[in-house]
């Protein structure tokens, strides 16, 4: 696989390249109707231990408390879920329902085959319809919360889950290995970090929908050893080399998507074009699908990296209009001579034929017509009415 180096902040070159994931997660091919994951009044309701004086609604806690006694008073949670016996269709299937349901993420939905919201993991494909709500249909804040959970933001893309509380019994790569094996249930994992000796590990995942799941799957369970873990979201990392790897992913992605909303005889029009311009021979059948991995990633990595350098080069893209038309002046005049070079088909020569008829008939519509001048008036007051009685 090829990789770009690209220049971070500080200076310090960095190797961009195609990340692969961690662990892989594979799709049921076949679903039943989901099951009904707890009964009715099977789940216990417990009032909160109160450690201040104020309940504050927005984080759900006593205000007022000590900050290790509200740690200290969580429960562990009492339902878990387990995809692979728990997921299933819903009438959320026959309706288009597009969001998760919260308490089937939690263990604890009553309601099974008739939720009306999805008990299903997030695939990697999915596209919310509103970008401003999570998986669960909740609505995102401007702002985290000074604790790190809630909801989270809109304001950023955000795929690390900070765990905390993890009862280390071995070294770190043993500890590495059960962080894996609990939290590759809820999607394909890109990295993950275990910080020996501070119980805390942070855990990213391929898509920011199946890290939403998790945080709400995990919330107060335990790995194996009797734990409670505190789950939240992770802040931005400082790491230039994950900054810069992190935006070349949000261009790849951007990119991805609006090729998959272009017609495709729209980005033939435009190869074709961009062909003519660079002098390059275009041979016939060739595409973006035909060409090797690693040449098509190359050709992607140099598109972006001009697009973020076309800030520098604002200076010569006032002169580039004028040289791409007279390119295509010049192509106009000599159609047969390319057409015998095989640059263009037939199509996209009998295009710019077109364009350039229409760029005619403009011309001609902005010729002033030469109007004669009024003739003088006679001099004296004797105007010339037509009849001499008046």
């Amino acid at each position: 696989m090829s990789t770009t180096t690209v220049t971070a902040e500080n200076g310090q070159e960095v190797a961009v390249g195609p990340i692969r994931p961690l662990t892989s997660f594979k799709a049921p091919k076949k679903l039943k109707p989901a099951r009904k994951q707890v009964k009715p009044g099977q789940v216990k309701k417990e009032e909160p231990v109160q450690t201040g004086k104020e309940y504050n609604i927005w984080y759900n806690k006593w205000a007022g408390g000590d900050r290790e006694d509200s740690y200290s008073s969580k429960v562990k949670s009492q339902t878990r879920c387990n995809i692979k016996r728990d997921q299933g269709l819903t009438r959320a299937n026959a309706i288009g329902m597009r969001y998760c349901c919260l308490f089937f993420a939690r263990g604890c939905c009553p309601y099974g085959w008739e939720c009306e919201y999805l008990h299903l993991l997030p695939d990697e494909s999915w596209t919310l319809p509103d970008a401003s709500k999570d998986c669960f249909a909740r609505d995102k804040f401007v702002d985290y919360r000074d604790d790190m959970g809630g909801v989270g933001s809109f304001s950023r893309q955000n795929r690390t889950l900070y765990i905390g509380r993890i009862k280390e019994t071995g070294p770190g790569p043993e500890t590495e290995e059960i962080v894996i094996r609990h939290f590759k249930e809820w999607g394909a994992i890109e990295k993950i970090r275990v910080l020996q000796y501070r119980s805390v590990a942070f855990v990213t995942y391929v898509s920011e929908l199946n890290a939403q799941f998790a945080k709400e799957a995990m919330a107060c369970q335990s790995l194996d050893n009797d734990e409670i873990l505190n789950v939240r979201w992770a802040t931005e990392d400082p790491n230039p080399t994950s900054k810069v790897q992190e935006q070349w992913r949000i261009l790849d992605m951007g990119k991805r998507g609006i090729q998959d909303r272009m017609d495709p005889k729209m980005i033939e029009a435009m190869r074709s074009v961009r062909a003519l311009e660079e002098r390059v021979e275009l041979k016939d059948g060739e595409d973006d699908e035909g060409k090797d991995g690693d040449d098509l990633e190359a050709e992607q990595r140099k598109e972006l990296e001009a697009l973020t350098r076309s800030d520098d080069y604002s200076d010569e893209e006032d002169e580039q209009p004028n040289s791409k038309r007279r390119r295509l002046d010049n192509s106009a005049d000599s159609d047969d001579a390319v057409q015998a070079k095989g640059l263009l088909n037939a199509d996209t020569i009998e295009g710019l034929k077109y364009f350039a008829e229409i760029r005619k008939r403009r011309e001609n519509r902005n010729v002033v017509k030469q109007v004669a001048p009024p003739k003088p008036l006679a001099s004296g007051l004797a105007l010339d009415y037509g009849s001499g009685e008046d």
